[in-house]
């Protein structure tokens, strides 16, 4: 029983914090978070679910309205990526928060660390890592301190950079640090020991190394991602290449930026592994999985459905406005336009698509069908006039409907040979009367080196095609 307790979560648009709210509310926790923008919260299943207050961790005025009447909170957020000064920074943040913990009489304060050595020479992120644990310490609050190393997760930047280097380099130049040992831990596991914590008055004022069941070298954690995946690679290994280099060449082969990648490769140097054994005698109903389930728990997520945050606003305009992006393992293109009509019109013109009808561009898609026809593919499975309304499970030519919310959006998968998988998605939202915003997106979950170059060569086509796609739609649905 959690007897209706406040709990806040700080850094609740960051990984970790959207990955542990929906576990406290789903265990009957109330829910305030601290944000510093409201609106990235908009596209989140749960924000409708909790308390919302506006903050800044550097502005100490604004903390003490969000902290009233709460009785554990959560830190977990960090300035990696504000420059060269983010160690400064985490460590002011830290104090301002504790401070202020402490005057509003919260219990237990709850944070999410590094794992690394005290002793050791530590990275500038693992280093402020501890340095922040520390100066919430100072503060005279109850600190429960958990220190992990690589969370796996879709969305965990340091799970991200192994996905995307093993993805898409077949043979990889290997400097040192990928002999350095780690000791990787599953989301889920992550989420379990936070929320459990709360239950645990022995956890009160503890420091408390969390660690999966595998400790593995950055080069196995490589290796086992490709068998996982399905992928084969090679590793050679070379005395030379420093971490500063290597976070040069990160930026330049993953979607992952250079503010995060160099302070995140600097970190590898240091081994980051469990020593102490608290965690399993405070919680021994905590069962960490081994890495290799934990990236397929996490590849099993690579589906539009654990995708959020794929629309946006558009300008009232005819002609669509068009965004790309990777997140997660996919690569997005979201197309958005506001048609002149009403939610059913529009659905009623997306559901006539293919079969008899065929499709904007019908010539090219009849091409891609042959092809797919002669490399031992589905091809196209055009039949006559639909009798029924569309429904859950069927085919629509080469895609099949695998989602589908009459008058609001439609999810089709692609069932062609592809280097990866595919989905065609559209999404309808009513904006006033006779004005729609139909949001037309295409998933693509490239496999290797292969899937991504497929995706590059048929940008161009897919670029014509799909532009001609939605605004025929809008037409049809205006037309109607």
């Amino acid at each position: 029983m959690n007897d209706h307790r406040l709990i806040l979560v700080t850094g609740a648009t960051g990984y970790v914090g959207g990955q542990l709210i929906p576990s406290l509310l789903d265990q009957g926790y109330a829910v305030r978070v601290l944000v510093r923008d409201p609106a990235r919260l908009k596209d989140l299943a749960w924000s409708s679910r909790v308390q919302v207050y506006v903050g800044d961790m550097l502005q100490p005025d604004t903390l003490a309205p969000a902290l009233s009447g709460v009785d554990s909170a959560y830190y977990l957020v960090h300035s990696m990526t504000a420059g060269a000064d983010f160690v400064e920074r985490d460590v002011a943040a830290a104090r301002n928060f504790g401070q202020a913990a402490r005057t509003a009489g919260v219990k237990q304060v709850i944070y999410l660390g590094g794992l690394g050595s005290d002793n050791a020479t530590l990275s500038e992120h693992l280093r402020s890592r501890q340095e922040t644990g520390q100066a919430l310490r100072e503060s005279g609050i109850c600190l429960t301190e958990f220190r992990a190393a690589i969370v796996v997760g879709s969305g965990s930047i340091s799970f991200e950079m192994i996905r995307y280097l093993t993805e898409r380099i077949p043979i990889m130049i290997c400097p040192r640090w990928v002999r350095t040992r780690v000791q990787p831990i599953a989301i889920e596991d992550v989420v379990s020991y936070l929320v459990a914590s709360l239950r645990e008055p022995r956890s009160a004022d503890q420091t408390i190394e969390i660690g999966g069941a595998d400790v593995l070298t950055y080069g196995e954690l490589m290796k086992g991602y490709a068998r996982v995946r399905g992928l084969r690679r090679l590793l050679l290994h070379v005395p030379v290449l420093t971490p500063r280099l290597s976070s040069y060449w990160v930026h330049w082969v993953t979607p992952i930026s250079a503010p995060y990648a160099r302070p995140l490769i600097e970190g590898l140097r240091s081994e980051v592994v469990v020593t102490e054994r608290e965690a399993g005698e405070l919680f021994p109903e905590i069962e960490p999985l081994c890495y290799q389930d934990a990236v397929a728990r996490t590849l099993s997520q690579l589906d539009p459905e654990y995708c959020v945050g794929t629309g946006g606003s558009t300008q009232d305009a005819s002609s669509p406005t068009v965004r790309s992006k990777s997140h997660s393992g996919l690569i997005l293109e979201v197309r958005q336009r506001q048609v002149h009509s009403q939610p059913t019109a529009v659905y009623k013109a997306i559901t006539e698509l293919g079969g008899p009808n065929g499709w904007p561009c019908d010539m090219a898609w009849r091409l891609r069908a042959a092809i797919d026809r002669i490399i031992g593919g589905i091809g196209m499975r055009r039949g006559g006039p639909r009798e029924d309304n569309l429904k859950l499970g069927d085919t629509v030519d080469f895609f099949r409907v695998v989602k589908i919310e009459p008058d609001r959006m439609i999810r089709l998968k692609a069932e062609m040979k592809l280097p990866g998988d595919g989905w065609l998605q559209f999404e309808i939202r009513p904006v006033c009367e006779d004005l729609t915003s139909l949001v037309q997106t295409v998933f693509f979950a490239p496999k290797g080196l292969l899937g991504l170059i497929y995706w590059h060569i048929l940008w161009p086509i897919h670029k014509l095609i799909f532009r001609r796609m939605i605004n025929e739609l809008a037409e049809s649905a205006e037309h109607a």
